[in-house]
């Protein structure tokens, strides 16, 4: 059904998270129409396609932040090619700036 096709899609995102990755395309992984693919995929995770996308980016970035990675190259491990783009996003999801999340030593 609707849930096995997406937990496909969802997988293929978590390991693809820096890809730019077109909502059609997933659809298409999904054998769904784009309009059905956002409907059952709203009703699984309770967000839209790049919305996920866009935390699946940030959780990881946070978390090489907080391993000691430097935001600049952070950004662009996560699939941003702006850094400034990256910063507004990361405080815009975490409330905090993505320098707030390097770990000092």
């Amino acid at each position: 059904g609707p849930v096995g096709q997406l937990a496909h899609v969802l997988r293929f995102m978590a390991m693809r998270y820096a890809d730019r990755l077109s909502v059609g395309a997933l659809a298409g992984m999904a054998h769904m129409s784009i309009p059905t693919f956002h409907q059952h995929f709203k009703a699984v995770t309770a967000t839209s396609p790049l919305q996920y996308m866009k935390s699946l980016r940030l959780t990881r970035a946070r978390q090489m932040l907080q391993a000691g990675g430097k935001v600049k190259s952070v950004a662009h491990d996560v699939g941003y090619e702006s850094e400034s783009q990256f910063s507004r996003e990361y405080r815009r999801f975490f409330g905090a700036p993505p320098s707030g999340s390097v770990v000092l030593s």
